[in-house]
């Protein structure tokens, strides 16, 4: 199973869309076999969940994402855990083991200073 992590540096990325990269890792069993970190391709209005799909990913760890992107992960059938934070490899481990909890989505549409829109401030809650 492949599951993508949108990530900033060795930490899972508050912005989903906007993320500079996402960490993919595909999981047989109770171990990663292949690990690698893609540029976002671009934060356009359903670009990456189709983008994410065509490389076979089947859940998404995020912080928080907005509704058109969770409805369209949800026409494609991939799972998604929101309201996650803390370091990619901890977030990796906890899953693998099914201790991962999600929460509360921390996205609120329009978010992402610096993430290929800029804003006077964020929107996400921290």
């Amino acid at each position: 199973m492949k599951i993508a992590i949108p990530t900033e540096g060795i930490y899972i990325s508050p912005h989903f869309g906007r993320c500079p990269s996402f960490t993919i890792a595909e999981i047989e069993g109770n171990k990663v076999v292949n690990r690698e970190i893609i540029d976002n391709p671009g934060h356009e209005p359903g670009l990456i969940p189709e983008f994410l799909k065509n490389l076979g990913v089947k859940t998404i760890i995020a912080a928080g994402m907005g509704s058109r992107a969770t409805d369209l992960f949800n026409d494609y059938g991939i799972s998604y855990v929101l309201g996650v934070d803390g370091k990619v490899d901890d977030i990796i481990a906890s899953f693998i083991k099914g201790e991962l909890k999600g929460g509360e989505s921390s996205c609120e549409h329009g978010a992402g200073k610096g993430y290929g829109f800029d804003k006077s401030e964020c929107d996400h809650r921290h």
